[in-house]
């Protein structure tokens, strides 16, 4: 049987409708549907979706993921995130939760399988599955896709520099909130995923980044910006000294007031 899955908003690629697999099943004979898994969305929110289009109970496919064999980078320790590839999937009365993750896990072996992105990783010094988490922050961080490169840039600058990423898309991930409002007694957290506390990368990607944010890990821009802040939508300020950013927040900050 051959379905359509469509990557991000409008590739369209043929593949084989994958069935089976643990975690219950869709039920409803005849049944076609499909689910949307937008850029961005992290592992625990794929789950409930996955429940939701499946009609299961809540929690079924969290447990599928962890009893599912899944064709995962060794880092990744059993753990999807980063690998449930944002697309639309097929579902039909056949579809599992463990038939569906494992789907989106083979398309995100296929696209990171692509030779430029192993060779641009090791040229920044990374491995794949680090590459695939700084997509994750690349992700959540840029205000728009025209922003994606420099905020990769930025990324990948702060680790080269070996400063701490101090990125509130991590924090946020470790506090299960998506917010723009970091305190500093967030900042001092003992996570592993609290980059201002701690150098280098979160342990994991913190979400599934999409096509354009792979791309602009793989090919970013020059340049030498160490900062950023989207200081009102559509304008995201990139700076390379910090006097530069303290400027840029206070626009930030006076306009949150008005």
């Amino acid at each position: 049987m051959t379905a359509v899955l469509a990557l991000g908003a409008a590739v369209l690629v043929p593949v084989s409708l994958l069935t089976g697999g643990g975690g219950g099943g869709g039920g409803g004979g005849g049944r076609h549907t499909s689910l949307v898994v937008p850029e961005g969305r992290r592992a625990e929110q794929v789950y409930a979706s996955i429940d939701k289009v499946l009609a299961l109970p809540a929690g079924t496919t969290r447990k599928a993921a962890a009893t599912t064999h899944l064709e995962l980078a060794g880092p990744a320790h059993g753990n999807p995130e980063g690998y449930l590839f944002p697309a639309t999937y097929p579902v039909d009365e056949h579809t599992t939760a463990g038939s569906l993750l494992a789907f989106m896990v083979s398309t995100a072996d296929r696209k990171l399988g692509e030779d430029h992105l192993r060779a641009s990783a090791q040229r920044d010094g990374l491995t794949l599955y680090q590459a695939v988490t700084v997509a994750s922050i690349v992700q959540a961080e840029a205000a728009t896709p025209a922003d994606m490169g420099k905020v990769a840039r930025v990324v990948l600058n702060r680790l080269d520099k070996r400063m701490p990423l101090q990125m509130d898309s991590t924090l946020n991930y470790a506090l299960h909130r998506s917010t723009l409002d970091t305190t500093e007694s967030d900042t001092k957290s003992s996570s592993p995923y609290n980059t201002y506390a701690h150098k280098g990368l979160p342990p994991t990607p913190i979400g599934n980044p999409g096509q354009a944010a792979l791309k602009a890990v793989s090919d970013p821009p020059p340049g030498t910006w160490l900062y950023f802040v989207t200081v009102k939508d559509g304008d995201t300020r990139f700076a390379t000294t910090y006097a530069q950013q303290q400027e840029n927040v206070k626009e930030f900050n006076a306009n949150r007031r008005h």
